[in-house]
């Protein structure tokens, strides 16, 4: 332990809405998650959160190609979401990929 280097080696970017009322929270969410790319370019993902109900999507590729204008709309409006742009050092197995989007 002596030596070791003590914090994350991964690199990407995490992007968070939380709105007092009901509105387009995955387009917001999309807008940081474009901004933050450069922390990762190889996948991305956004929850929606609607008074209990979670809609989500995600993909391989840039933020603008994972979420065209037709899947913004079919996340929904809510008043939370969360997205994610990930970078990996290596690529990714299909098996890896698999449990980073389901």
């Amino acid at each position: 332990m002596w030596g070791e280097e003590r914090h994350l080696h991964e690199e990407c970017g995490v992007f968070g809405v939380c709105s007092p009322k009901e509105q387009d929270v995955a387009s917001l969410t999309y807008y940081g998650l474009f901004a933050l790319q450069h922390r990762g370019q190889e996948s991305a993902g956004i929850v929606v959160n609607d008074r209990g109900v979670f809609s989500t999507c995600c993909d391989v590729g840039l933020v603008s190609e994972v979420f065209p204008p037709q899947r913004l709309e079919a996340l929904g409006q809510g008043n939370i979401a969360v997205g994610h742009a990930t970078y990996y050092k290596r690529k990714p197995n299909e098996k890896q990929t698999k449990s980073i989007h389901d």
